[in-house]
């Protein structure tokens, strides 16, 4: 006890006692044991965060929101990453749900029946990030997948491109809804044509956007623009342009998705629908806390918005 009351309220105890309890520590290489804690204090200061990539610059920018946002609580973020399995995502909401964590945050709307129940019985606040939705389990903070896709087809449309092609790889869910708000915008211009959706089931990369490029030249010869899955593919479409001697815009329109820093230094530079990435992350984990702090949360729908970078790709010159 007297131990325990030394790590956690040290004001407590003498400082003679503290100073050999903390040799000891030392001495012993003692580390707390966060799950006795829990059993303790019914919940962890953990809290879980899925995401379906590590190594994808995009979800790296939404954790340093998180972190960002953890502020100067005790809270610790423990990540797993789901690799874009929904077989894994369960299988790690069941693991952390075991530790008892002070809160979960899981990327998207699209978990299985099984995980939505794993997660509204958690019995700690559960935040969908990357999106929006209308049945979110308890929190959700994003923006309309949907709506991106509209308005990259519509900008492209504007400019007077008719044969606008969607390319992607690994599409999961949020790319099909980009897809679908493409291909509304398509159809209501009555030129919605299937040829001009091309993807893939590998994981995106710059290489594979040069691939897809020349899929789907392959298939459709009069493409005239692409509206890209995510920047890399825009990037991989601009490479293979600019090596077919193809100008951009004049005679290829590019648009990209999440707006990284190369599409503002690229030549020539690229359109590219910016999403609030960071502000994602930080939003979410001020979430956390203020559930956790018992603070009335009234908007269980945190709309973010995204803005459409339009840069030279795809303004074609009078």
């Amino acid at each position: 006890m007297t131990v325990s009351r030394a790590l956690r309220q040290p004001d407590k105890v003498s400082l003679n006692l503290r100073g050999q309890i903390h040799t000891a520590i030392r001495e012993l290489g003692y580390v707390p044991n966060q799950s006795a804690r829990a059993l303790a204090a019914a919940r962890a200061d953990i809290v879980g965060v899925l995401i379906p990539s590590l190594a994808n610059h995009v979800f790296s920018d939404v954790v340093r929101g998180l972190y960002a946002g953890l502020g100067n609580s005790n809270l610790q973020i423990q990540l797993g990453n789901t690799h874009y399995s929904e077989d894994e995502e369960e299988r790690l909401v069941r693991l952390f749900a075991r530790q008892r964590p002070s809160a979960l945050v899981v990327s998207g709307i699209d978990q299985t029946d099984t995980t939505r129940l794993l997660l509204s019985e958690a019995g700690c606040p559960v935040i969908q990030i990357m999106e929006i939705g209308n049945d979110p389990i308890d929190l959700v903070v994003g923006f309309s997948q949907v709506d991106c896709g509209r308005v990259a087809a519509e900008h492209l449309l504007e400019q007077g491109y008719r044969r606008i092609a969607f390319i992607a790889a690994r599409v999961d869910p949020r790319a099909q809804r980009r897809l679908d708000g493409y291909w509304a915008a398509m159809k209501r211009a009555g030129l919605d044509d299937p040829n001009l959706i091309v993807t893939s089931a590998v994981p995106t990369s710059v290489s594979e956007g040069r691939v897809l490029f020349r899929d789907a030249l392959e298939r459709v010869p009069d493409i005239d623009a692409f509206f890209c899955g995510n920047d890399d593919i825009a990037l991989g479409v601009l490479f293979e342009c600019n090596r077919a001697g193809m100008a951009v815009p004049e005679r290829m329109g590019i648009v990209g998705f999440n707006d990284i820093e190369m599409m503002a230094i690229a030549y020539p530079t690229v359109t590219s629908v910016r999403t609030p990435r960071f502000e994602i992350g930080r939003r979410a984990m001020n979430l956390v806390r203020a559930a956790l702090s018992g603070t009335l949360i009234e908007e269980r729908v945190v709309d973010l918005g995204f803005e459409l970078q339009v840069r030279e790709s795809s303004l074609r010159r009078p």
